[in-house]
C-alpha cells in the first residue's frame, strides 16, 4: 500500500500551498518558565479559541485515550576535528545493533565538515581518546554507498558504549532555528536544554529531535487528566534529523520521505481496543504519535521502520484528536496536520496564531485539532 495519497479536495496540493510568512521574533528560543504555561490554540471549532495548555484536561472527555511518544532524546551532537585539525560535527542518528560478544560500537551519523575525510580515516571527537574523549573511524556511507548518512566505529576509553559516549560528551541536538553556543566551549543554556528539550514521558533512548507536543506536559496536567478519567498509553518513534528535512519538489509525490523506527507495545494495543469498545476518542500527542499509530494501522506491524508520508487526502484509521506544535513552512509536518484537520482550516489557524503572537516551533506553543466528521 502506498505510504501517501497525492491530494485532497478537487485538486492535488502542491508545495507552495504550505508556505506562510513567519516573523522571526515568533520563533521561540527558550521554553516557557513552566511547561504547562504555554499557550494552547483550540482549533476544533469554526472560530479559534485562545487558551493556556493547563486547560487541556477540561477539553478532553472521560474515557478518551491519550497516546504519547516515550522516545528519549540523545545528546547526539558531538564536536571534533580531523587529523588535519579541521573542525567537524557529528549528529548521531542511530546506534547499530549490538555484536554477539558485547555492545556494538557502530553508529550512523550526519557529518558536518568543510571537506569530508575518506573512508578509513579516524577523527578525534571531544578531544580524542588520548584527551578523555573518543575516536571515530569512518567506515563508509549508509545505508548504501550513495547514502546520505555515514557509518562510524567509535573507540572510547574503557570500552564505553555509544550511549555512554554521547551522554558524557554530547550536546542536545537542538534544531537549527534555536541559536546556541554549543561548539564554543561554554553554552549558558545547556543545563536548561538538557531538562526542557526532554518530555516527562521520555523513557526509551534513540531520538535526535524531541516530540515537541509532549514538552508541555507536567505533573499537574497529568494528575488532572487522570482525575478527568482520561487513559494514557505510550508508543515509541525515534525522531530522526530528517524531520527537519525540507521538501524541495513542488510535486509532493516526488519527495523522498525519511525513515524512522517505531514500536507499538502490547499494552497500548490493548488500550486502543478498550478505547474503541467504549466509543471514546484516540488523542495523539504530536505528529510522531500519529505517524506511529497510522503506520501500524496500515501495515499491521507493531515494530519496524516507517517512511509514511501523510498529505491531504490520507485516510486516517486510528487518530481522532491531535495535539501538536506549530511547524515550519513547507514541511512534511505541516502537511500531516493539514491532512488531519483540513488545509484551509489549518492555514487559517496559522494566520490567527501569527496575528495573536503565538510562539512557534520546538519551544513554542501548542494547538488542539479534531478530525472533521466524515473526513477520510
Amino acid at each position: 500500500m502506498s505510504d501517501h495519497s497525492p491530494g485532497g479536495g478537487t485538486r492535488a496540493h502542491r508545495l507552495s500551498d504550505f508556505d506562510f510568512a513567519l516573523p522571526p521574533e515568533l520563533i521561540a528560543q527558550h521554553p516557557t518558565p513552566e511547561r504547562s504555561a504555554s499557550r494552547l490554540l483550540d482549533g476544533r471549532a469554526p472560530q479559534p479559541e485562545d487558551r493556556i495548555f493547563r486547560e487541556l484536561p477540561g477539553l478532553l472527555r472521560p474515557g478518551d485515550l491519550l497516546v504519547f511518544n516515550d522516545t528519549r532524546v540523545l545528546k547526539a551532537r558531538i564536536f571534533g576535528e580531523k587529523a588535519s585539525g579541521g573542525r567537524l560535527e557529528l549528529l548521531i542518528e542511530r546506534v547499530l545493533g549490538s555484536a554477539v560478544d558485547g555492545p556494538g560500537n557502530e553508529v550512523v551519523a550526519h557529518m558536518r565538515v568543510s571537506k569530508k575525510p575518506p573512508p578509513g580515516s579516524t577523527v578525534r571527537m571531544a578531544g580524542g581518546r588520548c584527551a578523555g574523549g573518543f575516536d571515530a573511524t569512518l567506515l563508509g556511507r549508509w545505508p548504501d554507498v550513495h547514502g546520505p548518512l555515514f557509518r562510524f566505529a567509535l573507540h572510547g576509553p574503557a570500552h564505553e558504549s555509544p550511549w555512554e559516549l554521547m551522554e558524557r560528551h554530547g550536546h542536545m541536538p537542538l534544531p537549527p532555528y534555536i541559536a546556541r553556543r554549543q561548539g564554543s566551549g561554554h553554552d549558558p543554556d545547556a543545563a536548561q536544554d538538557s531538562q526542557r528539550y526532554q518530555s516527562v514521558f521520555a523513557r526509551t533512548p534513540g531520538a535526535v529531535a524531541a516530540p515537541t507536543a509532549a514538552l508541555h506536559f507536567d505533573a499537574h496536567v497529568l494528575a488532572a487528566l487522570a482525575a478527568r478519567g482520561v487513559e494514557c498509553a505510550g508508543v515509541t518513534l525515534h525522531v530522526g534529523a530528517g524531520t527537519f528535512q525540507p521538501v524541495k519538489t513542488e510535486n509532493l509525490a516526488e519527495h523522498q520521505m525519511h525513515s524512522e523506527w517505531y514500536q507499538v507495545p502490547p499494552a497500548t494495543l490493548a488500550a486502543l481496543g478498550r478505547c474503541r469498545q467504549r466509543g471514546a476518542r484516540v488523542v495523539a500527542v504530536g505528529t510522531t504519535t500519529v505517524r506511529t499509530l497510522e503506520s501500524w494501522a496500515r501495515t499491521g506491524q507493531t515494530t519496524g521502520d516507517t517512511s509514511i508520508f501523510i498529505t491531504p487526502g490520507f485516510r486516517f484509521q486510528v487518530v481522532d484528536v491531535l495535539l501538536t506544535n506549530f511547524h515550519l513552512p513547507r514541511s512534511t509536518l505541516l502537511m500531516l496536520v493539514s491532512a488531519f484537520a483540513g488545509h484551509a482550516q489549518v492555514m487559517g489557524l496559522y494566520r490567527h496564531a501569527i496575528a495573536q503572537r503565538y510562539r512557534f516551533f520546538s519551544y513554542g506553543d501548542a494547538m488542539l485539532l479534531e478530525r472533521p466528521r466524515g473526513a477520510p
